[in-house]
């Protein structure tokens, strides 16, 4: 069997991709059947020799050569290769030395632990037209947004794969109320362990679970359902698996020669050369297939903070300082700014999301701004702060509020997304009920409590799988999630009040509608250490304000005045200590009159009952007049 010289490709795309700006390299490269075979192309600038070896010619190195080009990348036609064919090219190096590797650009490949690319020219009859159509608005600044992000495989056990999962997991959102799924990376990745993290299929969804249009087809059932879809990418790294993008071609091809620029010592993977076009147009395209082809409606970003700081996770003497002499990696900076630019002009509907640990300034702001260009950022400040603040005993938290107040002071800096994602219930952290203080009633309320600050906030919402039903157990990627607790009333409890969060998420439009402006949040009590509580407001133009209270102690607060800026009748909307939850029951009449007494910059006040390690939430009932 020999590689015929397919059709040569177009200048635009060899010029396009040799100048790093092209954001769909996957219509020419990886192998792309026809009725007859296949032809196969792969960027190998400094071999010496290629050609693909595969289930169709008995994986014989000599048998289909390819052609190489001025562009560096090695064209051929082989006759007889069909869908569903395994494949991999035989490389053969400067040196000599010859690797077989799979298909940087393949669009499947084999189920871990084989390593093999695959013939794929399948496909997925979308029935998704109205979700595309109306997605704009789901996905907005001042839209509801509550994820509940996943790992597939230890979601629940299901043997039908992505096409199971979907009725299951499109049940569990209706039961749960989130508007979005997050999937940790789908992208093929040889180690189960990494969750995905380490990858090196960059265009090939896990054949863990299915083919690619099965996972089409659990995308377009959640569209179908009423759910957006979101995937976490990885470009800042990969793995030096023998038959991935390390030394592809017998060089430093995708990554830095150098260990300082090209080696990442945490995660012991090789760093992608973010300077060189080729590699540019590889992570762009990449991107932009998942927006393309699988209908996604947004990506978020892992570990941009290591792709922006040369110096991230490196001792002094163990990086190399930037032209300028400073740390910051203007090559990841430039290609994070191109990367928002190209996936927003051609899907401005979708969120591109950034997992940005730093202070760095600008991530979610425009590129015209100065600014990377991102629509959200994590933020992992509140994370900290709030997570080390709940660990405290309640007798001590007093002394500790300004852990929490301190997040207002940069609150609107950034588009945020507040996370309590898997890498908070993972290495030794154990599960977020775990790490609640005191009895086993107290770790609940102190969960729910925790919810229902989240929830309050300004800013998008994220929880991991399990935490909202208040797994037990740190997260165990080898096990599915322990559904057998919700049989107990305290779990279920946890459940069906952050399903109230969300509804109440939802409709309430004060508490979304102004996530990204100072004048959607006032403080009511920002000092009462004393008390250990908290109390702000969410408000939108036209719509009623709701004011939510948290008492941060297992002592109730009876008779608790609160300033409020509108006369009338109010009522609670929710209380986390509600008994239908898991809670001692201490509540507020349906209605609550207020005074004339001015209170905290009001001219009125209510006077209400807060109970023991519990938010709620208050509004008037009668909506402001238009």
């Amino acid at each position: 069997m020999t590689a015929l010289q397919p059709a040569a490709i177009d200048a635009d795309d060899v010029a396009g991709f040799a100048a790093g700006t092209h954001g769909q390299i996957y219509t020419f490269l990886g192998a792309h059947p026809d009725a007859d075979g296949c032809t196969f192309r792969v960027w190998a600038p400094a071999a010496q020799q290629v050609s693909v070896i595969g289930d169709f010619n008995g994986w014989d190195g000599d048998s289909a050569p390819l052609t190489p080009s001025d562009a560096g990348v090695w064209s051929g036609y082989v006759s007889g290769a069909a869908p569903g064919a395994i494949y991999k090219y035989r490389i053969v190096g400067r040196d000599g030395a010859a690797t077989d590797r799979a298909d940087p650009v393949a669009f499947a490949a084999e189920e871990p632990p084989r390593t093999g690319s695959k013939i794929w020219n399948g496909g997925h009859d979308w029935a998704d037209d109205e979700w595309m159509a109306t997605r704009g608005p789901r996905n907005r600044y001042d839209a509801p947004i509550s994820v509940y992000e996943v790992h597939l495989g230890s979601w629940r056990y299901e043997p039908e794969g992505y096409r199971g999962l979907a009725h299951q997991l499109a049940d569990y959102l209706d039961e749960t109320g989130f508007t979005h799924v997050e999937l940790l990376p789908v992208m093929e990745h040889p180690f189960y362990g990494s969750w995905g993290y380490q990858t090196t299929g960059y265009f090939a969804p896990t054949a863990r679970y299915g083919e690619p249009e099965d996972l089409m087809y659990l995308i377009d059932l959640l569209h179908q359902r009423g759910y957006g879809v979101l995937l976490d990418w990885v470009p800042s790294h990969f793995p030096t698996d023998g038959h991935g993008l390390a030394r592809f071609d017998g060089t430093y091809l995708y990554e830095h020669a150098d260990p300082r620029l090209g080696f990442h010592p945490d995660w012991k993977s090789a760093i992608f050369n973010y300077g060189r076009a080729e590699v540019r147009s590889f992570l762009l395209s990449s991107a932009r297939l998942w927006l393309d082809r699988f209908h996604v409606d947004g990506l978020r970003v892992d570990a941009v903070a290591s792709m922006l700081y040369r110096d991230y996770s490196r001792r002094e003497g163990e990086w190399l300082p930037n032209e300028h002499g400073g740390r910051e990696n203007l090559e990841a900076m430039s290609l994070l700014r191109e990367l928002n630019e190209s996936l927003y002009l051609h899907h401005p509907d979708v969120q591109i999301i950034a997992e940005e640990s730093t202070a760095w300034p600008g991530v979610s702001k425009p590129t015209a701004n100065g600014g990377l260009g991102f629509g959200f950022k994590w933020d992992m400040g509140w994370m900290h702060d709030t997570l080390e603040f709940f660990a405290k005993d309640p007798v001590h938290r007093n002394w500790h509020l300004g852990e929490l107040t301190f997040r207002m002071v940069y609150a609107f800096h950034e588009h945020f997304v507040l996370a309590l994602s898997h890498d908070e219930v993972v290495h030794g952290k154990g599960s977020l009920l775990d790490r609640q203080p005191g009895d086993r009633w107290q770790r609940f309320a102190n969960l729910r409590l925790l919810y229902g600050y989240q929830f309050a906030l300004p800013g998008k919402k994220l929880l991991f799988m399990g935490s909202e039903f208040a797994s037990p157990n740190e997260w165990d990627h080898e096990a599915e999630l322990p559904w057998e607790v919700l049989a107990q009333d305290d779990h279920r409890g946890v459940k069906d009040y952050v399903r109230a969060l969300n509804d109440l998420y939802r409709s309430e439009p004060a508490l979304h509608r102004v996530d990204h402006d100072p004048s959607g949040f006032g403080w009511s009590v920002a000092d009462d250490g004393e008390n250990s509580v908290l109390a702000f407001f969410r408000q939108a133009p036209g719509e009623r304000p709701v004011l939510a209270v948290m008492n941060f102690t297992p002592t109730p607060r009876y008779g608790y005045q609160l300033g409020v800026p509108a006369a009338g009748d109010w009522t609670e909307l929710i209380s986390g200590d509600d008994v239908a939850f898991g809670g001692s029951g201490v509540g507020n009449p349906e209605t609550l009159a207020t005074t004339d007494e001015p209170r905290h910059g009001h001219q009125h006040s209510l006077t209400v009952d807060l109970p023991p390690l519990a938010a709620i939430y208050l509004a008037p009932k009668t909506p402001p007049t238009p």
